[in-house]
């Protein structure tokens, strides 16, 4: 009898924790994705200083992107044409890493993407602004990081499954001032 009650108090146990871990890979996604914007943040703010000159990040449905802010061109086509255009110049035509001198490479376009998975959702709320504003293919939200080490106080809102993120940047670090979440 002792040997049943000890099996039926470890299938509860296991049980119990195969439920949380399913329940919380929504969660788990949801801080993944928003560490990886955090991150591209910060270092935009750092690029924009070390190269004095101002870069974007630009959200767009199911991608963030990162780049100068002077190939920002106002649609997701000539965003992603742009991306990809930057990323064709270094094939093999391109110098050799010997062939590059520190400085050039120090003064280079920075380009960097993250890809959503098709169940995530973000909406992206502006500085001073009362609603959120989903992402559209014709019109991408730009995230402006300036030379002189400052950005645009923005909040951003990341669903995924049952649950959602949203986090509000600080205008001086780019890194996150506060974060909200709901799980169902």
């Amino acid at each position: 009898m002792e040997i049943v009650m000890v099996l039926a108090i470890a299938a509860l146990v296991i049980g119990g924790a195969v439920g949380l871990m399913v329940y919380h890979t929504s969660e788990r996604e949801l801080r993944r994705v928003s560490g990886e914007v955090e991150i591209m943040a910060k270092r935009a703010r750092m690029i924009a200083l070390l190269q004095q000159k101002p870069y974007a990040i630009v959200f767009v449905p199911g991608k963030v992107l990162l780049m100068p802010l002077a190939e920002m061109s106002g649609t997701e086509q000539n965003v992603s044409r742009s991306l990809g255009s930057q990323r064709s110049s270094h094939s093999a035509e391109s110098p050799t890493d010997e062939e590059v001198s520190p400085s050039a490479a120090a003064q280079a376009p920075v380009h960097d993407e993250i890809a959503l998975d098709g169940e995530f959702s973000m909406m992206v709320r502006h500085w001073g602004a009362d609603k959120w504003v989903p992402m559209d293919e014709r019109r991408p939200e730009v995230w402006r990081f300036d030379p002189e080490g400052l950005c645009e106080p923005i909040s951003v809102r990341l669903t995924y499954k049952d649950g959602w993120i949203e986090d509000e940047y600080h205008p001086l670090t780019a890194s996150i001032r506060d974060s909200a979440t709901e799980f169902k």
